[in-house]
């Protein structure tokens, strides 16, 4: 797949740029405004979407397109976004501070007072969103492949000069992300996004208990987002008895997923705890055979979700 990630400081109309790329290359543009809307439209118009938590949702927005389209991506933080995808080129707009004022006096039809404070207005705003979504306040150079300044080239030289690099390195002749990698890239960054309990709406189960770990909270975020249907500690089953036949031992496993006849223990990291849990496992295996049962670390929900082919399940736009 083809990704030109288009940014730029402020008032270099870097948007401007993008659009025209797109147009010429035959690229699909997707802006910040598009994000918040395929945002909105698979979370809800409410959903809130921690600054820690926008660039595995932007990273699953760009993958899903990428099966269908190349991609011209201009929105905060591209450059980094678009590590993520094998076929990319970084471009950032710069000029200098008179050009910058001069562009926003024009656009925005400002005398040159009140166009510097929106320019500094502006930069504040960029470097505070830059801080808050990926750690650092402003891109350097070496995080690109082409850098273009607007004083000396126009809006369309500038494009041109896109389009020439997308043709130098053949990025048009890549074929679109395949389903494979989409899905793959889909579970990591879903997996990100259930950490923060985000989910699309109309969860898959109805939340009626309080989890026992966040763990656990967790893997049912990540099988709401799946649209896979669970049960949480549904049943006991005793396995362990005194000799007049009272129970003295039970195990809860913690998911049952009634579309898969599947029953989860998720277990900790403490060695302890893994061998406990071990062992009633394999009690209940010698004593219901019929049950199909897994174990799995934190690091396991991957393999679950491949082997029993989940992923491959529709995810609503």
């Amino acid at each position: 797949m083809a990704l030109i990630a288009v940014s730029g400081h402020p008032g270099c109309r870097f948007e401007e740029v993008a659009r025209f790329s797109s147009q010429r290359l035959g690229f699909e543009l997707l802006t910040q405004s598009r994000i918040r809307s395929l945002s909105s439209d698979e979370f809800g118009e409410d959903a809130k979407i921690p600054d820690k938590a926008y660039p595995s949702l932007v990273t699953s927005i760009l993958a899903r397109l990428a099966t269908q389209h190349h991609l011209v991506f201009c929105a905060v933080g591209g450059e980094l976004q678009s590590r993520h995808f094998p076929g990319m080129l970084r471009v950032h707009i710069v000029a200098p501070e008179n050009v910058r004022i001069g562009s926003l006096m024009l656009d925005h039809r400002l005398e040159r007072p009140a166009a510097r404070q929106l320019l500094l207005d502006l930069e504040t705003a960029d470097r505070a969103d830059r801080k808050a979504k990926f750690g650092k306040t402003k891109a350097t150079a070496e995080l690109f492949d082409l850098v273009l300044s607007a004083e000396a080239l126009t809006t369309e030289q500038m494009a041109d000069l896109i389009q020439a690099a997308a043709g130098a390195t053949g990025l048009k002749e890549r074929g679109l992300l395949s389903p494979a990698a989409e899905q793959q890239l889909q579970f990591q960054m879903r997996l990100k996004l259930a950490r923060f309990g985000i989910v699309p709406l109309g969860n898959a189960t109805l939340r009626k208990k309080m989890f026992a770990h966040p763990s656990e909270e967790m893997f049912a975020n990540l099988l709401d987002f799946y649209r896979i249907a669970w049960e949480y500690e549904p049943r006991s089953f005793p396995v362990k008895y005194d000799q007049d036949g009272s129970v003295l031992e039970a195990f809860s496993p913690d998911f049952y997923l009634q579309e898969f006849d599947l029953y989860v223990e998720l277990t900790t990291m403490k060695q302890s705890l893994v061998t406990r849990k071990n062992r009633k496992v394999r009690l209940l295996r010698e004593l219901y055979p019929h049950l199909n049962i897994q174990v799995f670390y934190q690091k396991d929900f991957e393999n679950l979700i491949f082997k029993y082919g989940l992923a491959a399940r529709p995810v609503p736009a």
